[in-house]
C-alpha cells in the first residue's frame, strides 16, 4: 500500500514538474486583430516561445508578443503580437511607401498591400529597444504611433514560433 502511494505520488510531482516548466518557457495565445494580417490571422492560436529572450535578444524579423501599456475597456493591459523592424542602433524610416532601414529599402513580401501608408522621418531605435510594425500597415497600432513608440525588450514577452490553430495551417510562423 505505502509504495502504491509513493508511485502515485511521484506521478502527480512528475506532471506538476513538467506542466511548471512547459509554462515557464511557453505561452499559448489567441490573435483577436488584422494587425499582422495575412501572416496572422483573427483567431489564430499560437504558442509563444519565451526562451529565446532570456537567453538572447530579439532579431530582425522576428515576429514577437509585448505588453504594450495600453488597456482595454475592461481595464487590462493588452498584449501585441508586431514584427521586429529594428533593434537598437537601427535607423527606420518611411518614405513613399517603403521603409527603410539604415537607409536601405526593406523586400517585405509578407506585408498587406504591399506598402507603408505615410512617412516618417528617421529615427534611430534606443539601446535596450525595438522597433516593430504590424504586417497590415494601415490596421496596425505599433512603433509609428506615439502610443506605443520603441518597445522595451524587457517588455517582450516571447517569438511567435508555431501556430496551432486553424488545423490546415498548424505549423512554424
Amino acid at each position: 500500500m505505502k509504495r502504491t502511494i509513493w508511485e502515485f505520488a511521484k506521478t502527480i510531482i512528475t506532471a506538476l514538474v513538467i506542466a511548471l516548466l512547459i509554462t515557464t518557457f511557453i505561452k499559448p495565445t489567441l490573435v483577436k486583430g488584422y494587425s499582422m494580417y495575412p501572416t496572422i490571422e483573427p483567431y489564430n492560436y499560437l504558442i509563444v516561445n519565451k526562451l529565446p529572450y532570456i537567453t538572447g535578444e530579439p532579431e530582425r524579423g522576428d515576429i514577437v508578443v509585448f505588453k504594450a501599456h495600453i488597456y482595454s475597456d475592461n481595464g487590462e493591459e493588452k498584449d501585441l503580437i508586431k514584427r521586429v523592424i529594428g533593434i537598437a542602433g537601427d535607423v527606420i524610416e518611411i518614405r513613399d511607401g517603403i521603409v527603410y532601414r539604415n537607409g536601405k529599402a526593406l523586400k517585405e513580401d509578407y506585408i498587406y498591400g504591399g506598402i507603408t501608408p505615410g512617412d516618417m522621418a528617421p529615427i534611430t531605435v534606443s539601446e535596450g529597444y525595438i522597433f516593430v510594425m504590424g504586417d497590415n500597415r494601415a490596421n496596425s497600432m505599433d512603433s509609428r504611433d506615439p502610443g506605443i513608440g520603441e518597445i522595451a525588450v524587457s517588455d517582450i514577452l516571447g517569438r511567435v514560433d508555431l501556430r496551432l490553430y486553424p488545423f490546415n495551417k498548424i505549423g512554424p510562423i
